[in-house]
């Protein structure tokens, strides 16, 4: 009897429990790289803000872009706002790439571009990939 009771505690318990799923978003590859896939993981942290993470394969070294480039990065940009430059996105030799980031934006444009400087402060070369992020 004790065990059910326990039991039961537990379920109403959990019954008030929220659980976050992560929101698994395709991501769509331009034409430039019509090979390459992926996707995007969102989730909360512990403090609100969003973890992103994103995953892709079968994407063409940078520098086999045109013009070529020496880096993929990573850009997070509000409505209205500058694009920030969040990292690069480095392939691995299977031409595989992971990326996370953590953000307090809400509704954000992500997307990868190839460039020249890693450190760019502005996206100037070819975008690959881009993804509207809404909560």
């Amino acid at each position: 009897m004790r065990k059910l009771f326990v039991m039961l505690a537990l379920v109403s318990f959990c019954s008030v429990c929220t659980v976050v799923e992560a929101k698994k978003l395709p991501l769509t590859a331009s034409s430039v790289v019509p090979a390459a896939r992926g996707y995007v993981e969102v989730d909360k942290d512990k403090n609100g803000n969003d973890r992103v993470k994103m995953v892709v394969e079968h994407l063409a070294n940078p520098q086999n872009l045109t013009p070529p480039a020496s880096a993929y990065i990573v850009w997070f940009q509000d409505a209205g706002g500058a694009a920030q430059n969040k990292g690069q996105l480095k392939v691995d030799k299977d031409l595989k790439a992971e990326f996370k980031s953590v953000t307090s934006s809400k509704s954000f444009a992500l997307f990868v571009t190839g460039e020249r400087d890693s450190s760019a402060s502005a996206p100037s070369g070819t975008e690959v990939f881009r993804l509207m992020i809404q909560e």
